[in-house]
């Protein structure tokens, strides 16, 4: 029995060009955060790319809170930890401004309500490199609230990223779930298609598809948002 429907976010609940926004929001933050601290922007551009590597290797030992300023600290020295007020103020401030790279489609809305409907939870597996604060905003973007999801991810309180399969053990751990009662919808092939390794079923959102490595996909089931609504309706 199916207890659970896991959700990517970025490029599935919320529609978007990843390398469009990932070009607003890094300009974004490092204007901000250059004219505050005087940094050289190509090397706070490197931080941030450091950081993300930090964290998509991350080994369990810490959380990828504590992978991103490990990286950000060792280029910038030990006092720039204290720049993380300046952070959590774009996040809560410009950065809401980046939602103008991305989409909203009410489809969202109407499949976490019928999830729900079908008595099952709605989970919020968005890659947890972003704080608290920045993926907050980004569920309201997507023309939803953070109470519509059993949980969500944010790199405060998880030590491992996608495509890593110990990113989704940590889910299912903090969720009681095991894999074989949960769905993985998303538009990655790479990141959340990947899932299906530990016995899930998964779904490809193919309006915002991403295949880097140009993988096979013809034999996951997939489809847009009125696909997706049959496949859920039919667990």
């Amino acid at each position: 029995m199916i207890k659970a429907v896991l959700f990517d976010l970025d490029g599935t609940l919320l529609p978007m060009d990843q390398d469009e926004f990932v070009k607003y929001y890094f300009g974004l933050l490092t204007k901000k955060i250059t004219l505050a601290k005087g940094y050289d922007p190509q090397q706070f551009m490197n931080s941030i790319w450091q950081g993300v590597a930090n964290m998509v290797k991350n080994d369990g030992s810490m959380t990828n809170e504590e992978r991103w300023w490990q990286a950000y600290t060792g280029i910038f020295g030990p006092q720039a930890r204290e720049d993380e007020p300046l952070f959590l103020d774009f996040y809560t401030n410009e950065f809401n401004t980046v939602a103008n790279s991305c989409g909203c489609r009410e489809e969202a809305d109407k499949i976490i309500k019928l999830v729900k409907a079908k008595g099952m939870k709605a989970v919020l597996a968005t890659n947890p490199i972003f704080p608290r604060v920045a993926t907050e905003n980004r569920i309201k973007w997507a023309g939803l609230d953070q109470t519509d999801f059993e949980l969500f991810t944010t790199y405060e309180d998880y030590h491992y990223s996608k495509p890593n399969l110990e990113y989704y053990k940590e889910v299912l751990a903090k969720a009681g779930l095991a894999p074989e009662e949960c769905v993985m919808v998303g538009n990655d092939v790479a990141e959340d298609m990947i899932a299906a390794q530990l016995g899930m079923k998964v779904f490809l959102l193919n309006d915002c598809v991403i295949n880097k490595k140009n993988e096979d996909i013809s034999l996951i089931p997939q489809g847009g948002f009125e696909q997706l609504a049959e496949f859920i309706a039919n667990l």
